[in-house]
Order: C-alpha cells, then sequence, then structure tokens
C-alpha cells in the first residue's frame, strides 16, 4: 500500500515551480496533481493515454472536443487518449488530482 498525503504533495508542487507534480506511477496508472492560478492560461496539450481529472478546489471552465462545460470542486472529467482539451476561465485557483491510465507518457505515438 502507498499512503499520500494531498498537502505534502501540494507543498513539492509549489516548490518546484511547475504546474504538474506525478506523485503515484505504476505501468497501468499514474496519478498526479494539477494546479493552476486564477485567470492563467492552460498550457496542455493532447495526451496519448486516457485521463480523468477530479476537481479538488476551485472553478473555471473546460473544453474538451466540442464541449465546453463548467467545472467546481467535485467534478469529474474523463478525456479520452488524443482529444484537444484545456481549462480557461479560471475564475478561482484550480488544483486538480490526474489520473492516467495506462501511466503517462508510456503510449507510443506513430
Amino acid at each position: 500500500m502507498d499512503l499520500v498525503q494531498l498537502s505534502q504533495v501540494m507543498a513539492e508542487r509549489r516548490q518546484s515551480g511547475k504546474l504538474y507534480k506525478e506523485f503515484l506511477r505504476l505501468p497501468t496508472l499514474s496519478v498526479g496533481l494539477y494546479e493552476m492560478l486564477a485567470g492563467s492560461t492552460d498550457p496542455q496539450k493532447p495526451h496519448t493515454e486516457d485521463e480523468v481529472y477530479y476537481v479538488v478546489k476551485g472553478r473555471a471552465r473546460f473544453r474538451s472536443g466540442t464541449e465546453d462545460v463548467p467545472v467546481e470542486t467535485g467534478s469529474v472529467l474523463l478525456v479520452r487518449a488524443g482529444e484537444v482539451h484545456a481549462f480557461h476561465a479560471l475564475e478561482e485557483d484550480l488544483s486538480l488530482l490526474v489520473f492516467f491510465a495506462p501511466a503517462e507518457g508510456t503510449m507510443k505515438t506513430d
């Protein structure tokens, strides 16, 4: 079993200066914390793995493909591999748990 304290991951992510901090990794799954400040722009590109977001805190809008929806604390989103997506109109600082299956970066692009 692995136990992770989210408050510690948040502190480590802030200290790194990066938006994303992976904290669990298996071949079939990786989990990380993605955080953005209110008013910022989401720089991510499509991923080669399926992805689930859980909004830990914050409010924003999320665009994936042709859909655009509001998200807030407690929202869960599924994004299929290769789909263009981004958070935008960040009204509050956003903290997200991100689950990749299989683990991020393990799928080959041809």
